[in-house]
């Protein structure tokens, strides 16, 4: 089967979905997940329209992922580390390679890389604070 580019919310949806299913069976992130969210169905849709606002450069997105972040990493003790974001960018390139390919396939795993360590530098600074 030939791959395409992600072009619609559907594929995207389909990237999300299929990613956060190995987030939520991976034993290293899967508990950060697992324990925080509790409507996955809506919470795939609001993720579904972050990447659709990133990749498609629209205005649907709303919500804070730096606050939202910070607040799950000091519900967990603050035991988020570098570990965490190399795995979970890990399996969304895996997740993306096995989906799609073109220009933004590409840089859905460029956006991914400079928010993971944004999130990541944000996260440790708010430990600070």
């Amino acid at each position: 089967m030939k791959k395409t580019d992600i072009k619609t919310r559907a594929d995207i949806f389909q990237l999300v979905t299929s990613f956060y299913q190995k987030v939520r069976n991976d034993e290293k992130l899967g508990p950060f997940f697992n324990e925080t969210i509790k409507d996955w169905n809506a919470h795939l849709e609001h993720l579904t329209t972050f990447w659709e606002s990133s990749l498609f450069l629209q205005t649907k997105f709303t919500g804070n992922p730096l606050e939202a972040h910070a607040k799950v990493d000091k519900a967990f003790n603050h035991s988020i580390t570098e570990l965490h974001f190399g795995l979970w960018l890990n399996l969304w390139f895996q997740t993306i390679d096995e989906l799609f390919e073109g220009d933004y396939a590409e840089n859905a795993k460029r956006r991914a890389r400079k928010m993971g360590t944004f999130m990541y530098m944000n996260i440790f600074a708010a430990r600070n604070s």
